[in-house]
């Protein structure tokens, strides 16, 4: 038996499990603010698969990536298939699903992830977004002129969207695994009715 199919000992981890029953957790959020990071990390905690649906989506093309599909055929046609993509992967859950920046805009697939799966949005600012994605050239919508008005303008479009999500996590520059401490008590209170952790004092100070 291998050490994913064991039951967990009572734990954090376990509860959420049980409660999830044949949800997914699925991460959405802004280019940079460490869905794939975090979810793997996250999944390895709660011994689920995580799947990052860019990688299922380069995968149904034949292996070209994300800005050769952008490039190809145009956002229209991504977003189409990335749609169809999350629809099968929350079909058979539980898992931790990474989505891209743009998944969350489409109704039809928030309307799908409210129902098949609990949602975190891993929140990040300006700064610290333009600070990770500079460090790569793969980010077929910041292939402009301005790239930090673009992420600007693609914030105040989407951050009202990505507050529907069921928690919200900040995404800033501390060690990954505080982030998915945070991930586990945030889901532990929602799904199983534990006291919500307090804001982590460095999030708590900068918001007075």
């Amino acid at each position: 038996m291998s050490d994913a199919a064991l039951p967990l000992p009572a734990s954090p981890e376990a509860d959420i499990l049980s409660a999830l029953g044949a949800r997914s957790i699925v991460l959405v959020g802004m280019m940079g603010v460490g869905k794939s990071t975090i979810g793997r990390r996250l999944a390895a905690r709660l011994r689920l698969p995580f799947i990052d649906a860019d990688t299922e989506i380069e995968m149904a093309h034949a292996g070209m990536t994300i800005p050769e599909i952008f490039a190809a055929h145009g956002e229209p046609y991504f977003r189409d298939g990335e749609a169809r993509v999350i629809a099968r992967l929350l079909e058979g859950g539980p898992i931790v699903l990474a989505t891209g920046g743009g998944a969350f805009m489409r109704e039809e697939t928030r309307a799908r992830i409210a129902a098949k799966a609990i949602s975190i949005w891993l929140r990040a600012d300006h700064d610290v977004i333009m600070r990770r994605v500079r460090r790569r050239a793969d980010r077929p919508l910041l292939q402009t002129a301005d790239p930090e008005g673009t992420v600007t303008r693609l914030l105040a479009q989407r951050e009202p969207i990505y507050a529907n999500a069921d928690l919200t996590i900040a995404s800033r520059d501390v060690p990954h695994d505080r982030i998915v401490e945070e991930c586990i008590e945030a889901l532990h209170a929602r799904l199983c009715g534990g006291e919500p952790a307090q804001p982590p004092a460095d999030i708590a100070s900068a918001s007075r």
